[in-house]
């Protein structure tokens, strides 16, 4: 049998995505909601993880490094121009713009495979802008 457990995280952040034909091209910010999804096999006590662990694995990145910042695409000169006139703001560059489906993608690729332990599988991750709207990279 697999088993799947999800954790779900939130943070607070803003963000822009430069050459939007529509508002979206402006600042503005969300209360991002992100679900994580790993599979494994069950431990002794009938647990893939304990959720507290996913917890202390991961709450601590998406606090330091998204939460309250500006989230932007590398290539984004005059976003990035803006931030440094803007003192001590916060910014967390990706390396493409930053979409659901952006922000997904690079914690499934480039974050979460370092911080989760070897005995559990990334399986989803879903990045959750609105109420309405969330974007999910699948394995």
């Amino acid at each position: 049998m697999n088993f799947r457990v999800t954790r779900k995280f939130t943070f607070e952040a803003g963000h822009r995505i430069a050459g939007h034909e529509s508002k979206c091209r402006h600042f503005h910010g969300h209360s991002y909601k992100l679900h994580i999804t790993v599979k494994g096999v069950l431990d002794d006590l009938g647990r893939v993880i304990d959720f507290g662990a996913l917890k202390a694995l991961v709450e601590p990145w998406v606090n330091e490094r998204l939460d309250h910042v500006t989230l932007l695409d590398r290539a984004d000169e005059e976003g990035r121009r803006a931030m440094r006139e803007v003192r001590g703001q916060p910014v967390y560059l990706l390396p493409y713009p930053p979409t659901a489906e952006n922000i997904a993608r690079h914690l499934a690729e480039d974050v979460l495979p370092d911080l989760l332990p070897a005995e559990v599988e990334l399986l989803r991750v879903t990045v959750q802008e609105t109420e309405k709207c969330q974007a999910t990279v699948q394995r």
